[in-house]
């Protein structure tokens, strides 16, 4: 099943995040993404022609993560917006946060 028709669950915590293993392969559904360098996040950087655009992405990404229940973190300005998914719950990547960059992976 694609990680676009898979919904979020709710981490509740108390689990292993996803190895650095398991979060490259997932990472090869969402090839424009990159892991941080402690595999701890996916994070992506994305262009906009002006500010307006790339505000609109970003309530566009906003009103995504409240449909999951699952939050990135978010910063942008003139013709950028940065995403970056973890799971605070247990301090590392969980399939939820891939599934998040695939769905956001739709508005780019």
């Amino acid at each position: 099943m694609s990680l676009t028709a898979k919904t979020c669950v709710p981490c509740q915590g108390g689990i292993p995040p996803l190895t650095r293993v398991e979060s490259e392969r997932l990472l090869e559904e969402v090839p424009e993404w990159a892991l941080s360098d402690d595999g701890t996040r996916v994070e992506r950087r994305f262009s906009f022609d002006d500010f307006a655009k790339a505000q609109a992405f970003v309530n566009k990404v906003g009103d995504l993560a409240e449909e999951e229940g699952h939050h990135p973190d978010i910063t942008f300005g003139w013709g950028y917006a940065n995403v970056v998914f973890y799971t605070h719950k247990i301090k590392g990547l969980h399939e939820n946060d891939f599934i998040m960059a695939a769905k956001v992976d739709r508005f780019a």
